[in-house]
């Protein structure tokens, strides 16, 4: 066998990729021992830009926050040499806080007596341009289209006047010229004038006008569209068209397609309601278009479903294209079965052959030329089932939690309780399953707090299993767990194995 036939054997029985070893890279707004987090302040959307050298996060107090990548890309190498690989070298990834500014208000819908919280459900990058990002954002109601450019200070230079002498010369003109004037009807004494015949008082011998100067810098976030009055139930997606000139946005029952220029009007494409509303047997969850295919988009249900349409075949997408669904085993339904199904989101792969969908219990994969079933499931909370009436009790069996895919398509994450997120390999015969504790910071001496709920009912379920027999807060791997503290929001960069996910109201980055 030659030595080309041999690198070729090789390359065809190559396992799967090692596991990847998680480092801790930066925290933003990590809390002190003991202090309380403010409602408005826990982090409610995560999202890079295309580039990955920018990050937006979302709170619930309507707030939008930008951070930028700081560290160089060159390490000895050539800058094209990089550009050509997905994942050049694994380097220590560093981001700074760039700028906020306030998105949404608290409202209050008159009309239907419906208090509209500022809460940030989703934020996407659209394209930049001159320098300038754009990004929309969205409440339960309303989509803005936000501008944040940087803009030049203006100031007014100093002029080469003496500020003592110009007084002098001021006050002796108005305390003498009213008394010469009043007194004989005459203009007043030109006498405190000097010789020269410039017009100027004494100790000045020019006037200068007062300049303009830009001399700093300041980012500057202006609000160019508002999108609303176009949904009647709260927007759970919205997402950018390949197009760069088209956007959706989906609620529980419709979808609708905007012009980016056009904030006046959209166009419903998706409709699932029904005549009687006693009908409805499943709502729309999370949306998403086709990483490349401008026609193309999916969209997932409460029942587990999830539909590709294709925009070219109707104005009205009521009918799919493809259908994707995981059929259960037979005599497994249980009164838990559906909730647990509900699709919580859904991502495309970026070659978009791909689609990642995460439910309460798992993370599927599904190919979008196989409509049988996916083909991976990664177990993420198989731990919780026998514990499925607790978790109803105190309404964690509806945390939403989100999913994210690397660029090389080679890895996927999603969160968990305790502040843990998951990270599998999804190349065929991999077994890369590793779990992080996303707010264990290894540079801060760690101290031993008693947790505290994020509300009354979540601290029913931790008094219910310290009333059992087993372990207390301990899954099949004896690792413990915290469901008060949860993981909800994550996002895996564009073209490096980096994450960063969303603790309370803490920003946790991690790399490989």
């Amino acid at each position: 066998m030659n030595g080309g036939d041999g690198g070729e054997a090789a390359a065809a029985t190559a396992g799967p990729p090692a596991p990847l070893e998680w480092k801790f890279s930066q925290v933003f707004g990590e809390r002190s021992a003991g202090e309380e987090v403010q409602e408005v302040d826990i982090i409610s959307a995560i999202e890079f830009d295309k580039t990955g050298n920018h990050l937006a996060t979302g709170d619930r107090g309507g707030r939008v926050v930008l951070f930028e990548r700081t560290d160089t890309k060159e390490h000895g190498r050539n800058r094209k040499d990089l550009e050509k690989m997905d994942y050049p070298i694994s380097r220590h990834p560093e981001f700074r806080y760039k700028t906020e500014f306030q998105s949404h208000e608290p409202e209050f819908d008159y009309l239907k007596s419906l208090e509209i919280e500022e809460k940030i459900n989703k934020i996407r990058w659209c394209q930049t341009a001159n320098g300038a990002a754009f990004l929309l954002s969205t409440n339960d109601k309303t989509i803005k289209f936000w501008k944040v450019q940087e803009k030049k200070v203006k100031k007014i230079s100093e002029l080469n006047v003496d500020p003592s002498k110009v007084c002098s010369a001021a006050s002796s003109m108005v305390s003498s010229s009213p008394k010469q004037y009043l007194s004989n009807g005459s203009y007043p004494d030109q006498s405190h004038f000097s010789s020269r015949n410039d017009g100027l008082p004494d100790g000045i011998h020019s006037l200068r006008l007062p300049m303009i100067t830009s001399s700093e810098t300041s980012l500057i976030a202006r609000c160019r569209r508002v999108y609303a009055h176009a949904h009647d139930y709260h927007i759970n997606s919205i997402s950018n068209n390949s197009d760069c000139e088209t956007f959706i946005s989906a609620d529980d029952l419709r979808i609708n397609l905007w012009n980016l220029e056009i904030s006046s009007q959209s166009f419903n494409i998706v409709d699932v309601k029904p005549a009687n509303m006693e009908d409805l047997t499943e709502v729309i969850t999370s949306a998403e278009f086709h990483p490349t295919h401008c026609n193309m988009l999916a969209y997932s249900s409460s029942k587990g479903s999830i539909r590709l349409i294709d925009l070219r075949q109707s104005a009205l997408c009521d009918s799919h294209s493809k259908l994707f669904e995981d059929q259960e085993a037979p005599g497994s339904r249980s009164f838990f079965t559906e909730i647990i199904a509900s699709i919580s989101d859904i991502k495309f792969a970026k070659d978009g052959r791909h689609i990642l969908s995460r439910d309460y219990m798992t993370l599927k994969l599904w190919d979008i030329n196989m409509d049988s079933g996916p083909v991976a499931t990664f177990q993420v909370h198989e731990y919780l089932r026998p514990k499925l009436c607790d978790l109803y009790e105190n309404d964690s069996i509806f945390d939403k939690f989100e999913c994210c895919l690397s660029g090389d398509g080679l890895r996927v994450a999603t969160g968990s309780y305790s502040n843990l997120f998951r990270v599998f390999g999804c190349i065929a015969g991999s077994t890369e399953a590793t779990t992080l504790d996303a707010s264990k910071n290894p540079m801060r001496r760690q101290i031993q707090t008693p947790s505290r709920p994020a509300r009354s009912l979540s601290s029913s379920i931790t008094r219910a299993v310290r009333r059992g027999s087993e372990s207390p807060g301990v899954d099949s791997n004896g690792n413990s767990f915290d469901f008060t503290t949860k993981l909800l929001h994550l996002a895996w960069h564009p073209s490096e194995n980096s994450i960063a996910c969303a603790a309370a109201n803490s920003l946790y980055m991690y790399y490989a």
